[in-house]
Formats: structure tokens, sequence, C-alpha cells
């Protein structure tokens, strides 16, 4: 074999090799995932979802600064009237009612996240509105694009129910979706243009009490990154080098990839919690690996160009530490395989949860 066949050779060994690497070491060469963008101009996969949850700024708002998110525009959707304004709409003179469309990508953040998020916002056991908001074009909706869509949404709301988050059945239906006409540009990021009449709207509407009442929140005052000093401290060296410069601990000899005990994955530099054992499974990659985190808000996934490939890295928010690498290999229904390091988490077993302050995600676990 002549030297040049050799070269080939170990190239293509390395590249080959690379390719099996699931949640290797991430230099620094990222940039955000979510940036405001139109839809038109962005090269990757995209997908829709279309929510009704009351006012529309209440809505558009929390998925914005989400990775994965393209877009997020205010709306009308539903109704049989064409090109309609925002007049005729909040007083009641079409079938439409306010909604948001998010344009996403499947292989950043899935569907059934969006939906994760999309049930905090909004009171879904109220038929007659949203909150002071009252009348039909203030109702709550799941318009869905596909029957993928659709079964994810049942899922999601059995879960719902099952958990017992709210004292009332949920009663937002799950619609077709027909069509959907951009609101006018005033109400397009409006909690950006407006901030101060924004927050003041969510809080006499009694909109935040509500989820203030029903999901944790204030979670980044409670779960904060130590100085570095006390990281060194805390962790061990493999916890460190793993989480602080994106080292990446060996498959199948690691804490977690065979934990099956029921529980949550905490941030092991800030305590967030992160994932469930529900969406844990056996992916035969050698690390543990779910199908979607807990909230995707707590979590970032800057894009990774190390080693000559293009991957989505997947970090604590809360920690700025990482975590390891999404990919879009998983089962459904998110087809998104979370490929994380045992170094980067604690595991905190179901029986302890409530004892060390986890208990309002106890329910994630039904």
């Amino acid at each position: 074999m002549t030297n040049f066949e050799k070269t080939l050779l170990l190239a293509f060994i390395q590249l080959f090799s690379l390719a099996f690497v699931s949640c290797s070491k991430a230099e620094n060469k990222s940039e955000q995932v979510t940036m405001e963008q139109s839809p038109e101009d962005y090269a990757g996969r995209k997908a829709l979802a279309t929510f009704a949850g009351g006012c529309f700024w209440c809505i558009e708002a929390p998925f914005e600064g989400v990775n994965g998110v393209i877009s997020v525009i205010s709306g009308y959707s539903g109704g049989k009237e064409k090109n309609p304004t925002y007049g005729d709409v909040s007083n009641g003179k079409t079938s439409h009612r306010e909604a948001v469309q998010i344009t996403f990508d499947p292989d950043v953040i899935s569907y059934s996240e969006l939906l994760d998020i999309f049930w905090q916002q909004f009171d879904p056991t109220d038929e007659g509105g949203s909150f002071y908001d009252r009348g039909f074009q203030y109702s709550s909706a799941v318009f869905y694009h596909n029957n993928q869509q659709k079964e994810v949404a049942e899922a999601s709301i059995k879960r719902l129910e099952k958990a017992k988050i709210f004292d009332k059945p949920i009663v937002t239906p799950l619609i077709k979706y027909g069509n959907f006409y951009p609101a006018e540009d005033y109400h397009q990021d409006y909690y950006k243009k407006n901030p101060t009449e924004y927050y003041a709207y969510r809080k006499g509407s009694g909109r935040d009490a509500f989820i203030a009442a029903h999901w944790p929140d204030k979670l980044e005052e409670k779960y904060k990154k130590p100085s570095d000093a006390e990281l060194k401290k805390k962790l061990t060296k493999l916890q460190y080098a793993v989480t602080m410069h994106e080292e990446t601990e060996r498959a199948f000899a690691n804490e977690y990839n065979d934990n099956k005990e029921e529980g949550i994955y905490v941030c092991v530099v800030s305590g967030a919690p992160l994932f469930s054992s529900k969406d844990k499974y056996e992916s035969y990659s050698g690390w543990p690996s779910f199908t979607k985190p807990i909230d995707a808000r707590l979590i970032d996934k800057p894009v990774d160009s190390s080693f000559g490939m293009t991957r989505v890295e997947v970090r604590s928010k809360l920690g700025n530490s990482h975590l390891g690498h999404v990919f879009n290999d998983g089962p459904n229904p998110t087809n998104l395989r979370y490929c994380m390091n045992s170094a980067a988490m604690r595991f905190v077993p179901k029986k302890d949860m409530e004892k060390e302050g986890y208990g309002a995600w106890l329910w994630v676990l039904d």
C-alpha cells in the first residue's frame, strides 16, 4: 500500500469513527440555532405548529428565543372569513380565534416540546375565553397540521389529565388546521415593543397568577451556577471536564446509561431539572438517551461545528454547562435522541424528589 493510500485509509477510518461519536467534545465554534429570521431564509428543515391560548401577545412571547424555533407570528386562525382584522376578531365579528403560528426545525425541537410550553401559558379548562378576555375569539385550541401532531396532542392532554395538573377537565379542542392570517404589524413582538404595557397586561389579567399557581416559576432565581472555584470543589474532575470543557465520558462505562429507576435527571452544576426517566430509552449508543427534556426552555441548543461536522449541542441554560448533543434518529413521537453525558447530570430518585425540592415535577413521571 502506498503512503497516499495509507493516508486516504486513515482519513476514512477517522471519519467513520466520528460518525458514531454521540456525545463528543464540542469546540468553541457554536452559534445559536434560534434567531429572528424569515422562515424562507432558513436552510434547515421546517414544520409548523399553530396554537390559540387567548391573547396572542402572551402566547407568542414564551416561544421566542427557544432554540429550534425559527419564527413566531401572531395572527388569526380557524375561521371562514378571509383577511380578518384585529378590530373584527377582537370584537367577536368573525369565526377566528387569536392564535400564533410557530415555524420550527424538527431536527432541533419536537412538536411535543412545543406543546409542553404551550400548556403552561393559559387555562385550558376555560372554554369561555382566556382570563379577563372573554368570548370565542379568546378561547384556546390546538390546530394540528397532520395526524402525527393530533396523536401527540391527544397523548399530551391525557398525560396532563392523569397528573391532575388542573382542577377541572381540559376543554381545549383539537382542530384540523385550515388557515392562518398574520395580525397587523404592531401586534408582532408586542412584548418587545411595549414591555411596560405587556407585563402590566399579563399581571392584571390574572394570567401570571394562574401560571404561578400551577407550574414551577422563577427557576432562574432558584437554580444558579456557582463560581468556578466552587465548581472545582463540588464536581469531580470528570464532571468538571465534561460540563465546563465539553469533554466526553466513555460510552457504556458511565453512571446512568443502564439506569432504569424512576426519577429525574438534574443539572449537576445548577440543580435545574433536565430530563425524566419517563422519556429515557435504550438507544444502544452507550450514553443515557431521552426523547425530550422536561422543559425546552431550560436548555440551550447551539450549533456545534467541531470535527468538521454540524451537530446540535445541548447545554443546561441555568448551569451554562455542556450536557451532550441532540440527533434526529430517535423514536416516535419526537424522532429526537438527546444523547447526554451522565457526568453532566445528577439522578434524583422518585422517592427522594419531594424532600429534595423537586416535588413540583413528580407529575412528569406519571
